[in-house]
């Protein structure tokens, strides 16, 4: 006899059906699984067999074939141990295999017979209601995986005497519910920086268009402080977003006790980061930081002090806003849609250009500081600012300084002008101004004749690349929906190339 359960394997943030085929036969005892498994669910039989035992139920004294089909496509994780349990349940009578065709499983099992949470629960349940099934997955998951919506039918048991008595009619199991983690507490405000004043308002440009930006300055100035700041003025997560950042944290592991979070992320790795950690890979290849921080921020400080394969490895993400991993044997694509900001000294020593400081080995200390980031990536950053060093007038007498709650305001009210824009005009993901297709920019922010004039000599002045000019034309419609005008204006070009200029220093150094 053959019975039959439906669970899923990863790729990606995609849950591919995989048919789990059970038969006991006569022949040798034991249990054997094929179908490409790796360790982990090759180990699956020794769990299976242990929580069968604590469950009441004993391995029949015959030959355990399991496949997991497709079989030329690679099994990872523990998640098949629910679906082998249940289909050797099956195949015993224990449960009724008709039942079990009516669902998704997913599940790891302890030596006990309980269920222990797995990743993934999210995409799973995503997929499960794509093809009109239910899901059946470990109590811990079960309100992560009720956000897939409220009509998908979702069994959250607790061991496997809770499922075998639910389908024997004994036990009924209750739908989970879904729930937000609380927050935390409140977010850092932006009236705890005393001065930077310009600094302030590079940071609700960048929060008003989705732009990144790099700040460089010397130690104590502030800028790890303006980074963290930044998500109290960014705009609530829409629903969408929400779903598409919980199914990458599910992948990754991220969602503590299946409890979503309605902050976007902020992730800051440590410049010890390996390519793998950032971009995503290893064996398994989960998402790295730039996946973790989509719809979100992520925040390099001291960024010359990360290697510049890691730093280069951001190219495609900030381009395409996607991060493809590609292997011998399969290729994974993570959405990667971020707002880069980055913070540096202005060199090793961290005091180049301070008044009254001289560095004993001359600008060749500024410029092979600042040659460790490429070109090309510097180039793919919208806002370039010089972050000077806090005056003690500032520290002592400080001006009352604006909340985040107010430039939040502002920021809500450009975000919204922009999403009704593109939803008018039906741009294909579009959202800020920052991800605005480069045929669509020129339409839509298309210069005045006194701003087209300036654009053009300041173009012929800098040596833009024509990356430097669109993305000068994105940061310019910014401004002018910050400040509440139709057309943009010589005044928004003039600002907007001014976040320029230091990073075209930046380049000539590197």
């Amino acid at each position: 006899m053959v019975s039959r359960v439906r669970t899923v394997a990863f790729q990606g943030i995609e849950a591919v059906p995989v048919d789990v085929q059970v038969m006991v036969a006569p022949g040798k005892v034991g249990m054997q699984i094929v179908g490409l498994p790796d360790k982990a669910v090759a180990e699956s039989r020794e769990r299976v067999q242990a929580a069968l035992h604590a469950s009441g139920l004993s391995m029949p004294a015959k030959k355990v074939t399991v496949n997991l089909a497709p079989a030329d496509l690679p099994k990872e994780g523990s998640h098949y141990d629910l679906p082998i349990a249940l289909g050797l349940m099956a195949a015993l009578g224990a449960v009724p295999g008709d039942a079990l065709a009516e669902y998704v499983v997913l599940g790891e099992l302890s030596l006990d017979g309980t269920i222990t949470p797995v990743a993934g629960a999210l995409p799973a349940a995503m997929g499960a209601n794509a093809e009109g099934k239910g899901l059946i997955c470990p109590h811990g998951s079960g309100s992560e995986a009720a956000w897939a919506g409220e009509d998908i039918d979702i069994l959250a048991p607790r061991s496997l005497i809770a499922i075998a008595n639910h389908f024997r009619g004994t036990q009924v199991l209750k739908r989970p519910e879904a729930r937000i983690r609380p927050a935390p507490g409140m977010l850092p405000d932006l009236a705890d920086i005393k001065g930077q004043e310009s600094a302030k308002r590079a940071l609700e440009v960048a929060a008003a268009g989705g732009h990144n930006l790099i700040m460089v300055g010397p130690p104590g100035a502030g800028k790890s402080m303006l980074a963290q700041r930044l998500p109290s003025i960014l705009p609530p997560l829409s629903a969408r977003e929400l779903l598409e950042i919980s199914m990458i944290a599910s992948i990754g592991g991220e969602l503590a006790g299946g409890q979503l979070s309605d902050r976007r992320p902020f992730r800051s790795p440590h410049h010890s980061a390996s390519m793998a950690a950032m971009v995503g890979g290893g064996l398994r290849v989960r998402p790295g930081e730039v996946s973790l921080a989509h719809n979100g921020v992520l925040f390099l400080d001291e960024l010359p002090e990360f290697t510049p394969q890691v730093l280069d490895s951001l190219r495609q993400p900030l381009e395409s806003g996607e991060c493809v991993i590609a292997r011998a044997n399969h290729r994974v694509t993570y959405p990667a849609r971020i707002q880069l900001i980055a913070a540096m000294n202005p060199c090793r020593c961290g005091m180049a250009g301070a008044p009254g400081y001289r560095c004993a080995r001359g600008p060749r200390c500024q410029s092979d500081y600042q040659a460790r980031i490429s070109g090309p990536l510097l180039d793919r950053i919208d806002l370039r600012i010089d972050v000077p060093a806090i005056s003690a007038s500032d520290l002592i007498r400080p001006a009352k300084a604006e909340p985040s709650s107010a430039v939040a305001e502002r920021v809500a009210r450009a975000r919204a002008i922009q999403a009704e824009r593109f939803a008018a005009l039906g741009p294909a993901g579009a959202t800020t101004n920052a991800h605005c297709a480069t045929k669509l920019i020129e339409e839509i922010a298309a210069p005045d004749a006194a701003g087209a004039a300036l654009l053009y000599e300041a173009s012929e002045k800098l040596g833009f690349s024509a990356r430097a000019y669109h993305r000068v034309l994105r940061v310019a419609r910014t401004l002018a929906d910050l400040d509440g005008e139709a057309k943009v204006g010589r005044i928004h070009l003039a600002e907007a190339i001014s976040y320029r200029v230091p990073g075209e220093r930046l380049a000539q150094a590197a």
